[in-house]
């Protein structure tokens, strides 16, 4: 018996599919689990780019200190007025997810602000497509969105080669592991 479950109800993620629709951007207040706090030297252009490029909107500000921006439940990030930023992209990044659908808009609309801030998109092995941008103060975002499953498909035979398979149809099973 695996200790892992279905838990999906619990994310604001789409079942994959070709007609996955993301949901709603969010705009309660919660006690956030994990957000990412990124430097900029430029406030107002960082939250531009934030908001017409990576479809992030506005939740609060602090001006001239913060900008708290947010998409889908639990992708929160605070823009915090800085000094210097980097000048160049560190290795690490950070990763949202989108639905399939969105993939070609945020590229467009991220290369229409700075043309080349964006590398792909490009299908993973873990069976997603992503898209990597470079924001104006140097951070490095991945959106990614899951692909449907195929049990037929490449990514399906080597992510059981290394024991991950799908998850059963249905979900609800939480109260057996809970």
């Amino acid at each position: 018996m695996s200790d892992n479950y279905n838990a999906f109800e619990m994310s604001p993620v789409p079942t994959p599919g070709p007609d996955a629709v993301p949901p709603e951007p969010f705009r309660g207040i919660y006690g956030m689990p994990a957000f990412v706090t990124i430097p900029t030297s430029d406030l107002a252009a960082s939250t531009d780019f934030w908001i017409r490029g990576l479809g992030f909107f506005e939740l609060f500000s602090i001006p001239g200190r913060l900008v708290h921006l947010r998409r889908w439940a639990f992708q929160d990030v605070l823009l915090v007025s800085a000094e210097d930023t980097p000048e160049q992209a560190p290795a690490m990044s950070v990763s949202f997810a989108c639905v399939l659908s969105q993939i070609d808009s945020l590229v467009e609309d991220c290369r229409a602000l700075r043309p080349d801030s964006v590398d792909g998109p490009r299908d993973t092995p873990w069976n997603t497509r992503d898209v990597e941008v470079i924001t104006p103060e140097n951070a490095r975002v991945v959106l990614t969105a899951a692909k449907p499953w195929d049990p037929a498909s490449q990514e399906a035979r080597d992510l059981a080669a290394v024991g991950i398979t799908a998850p059963s149809v249905g979900g609800g099973d939480n109260e057996e592991h809970a």
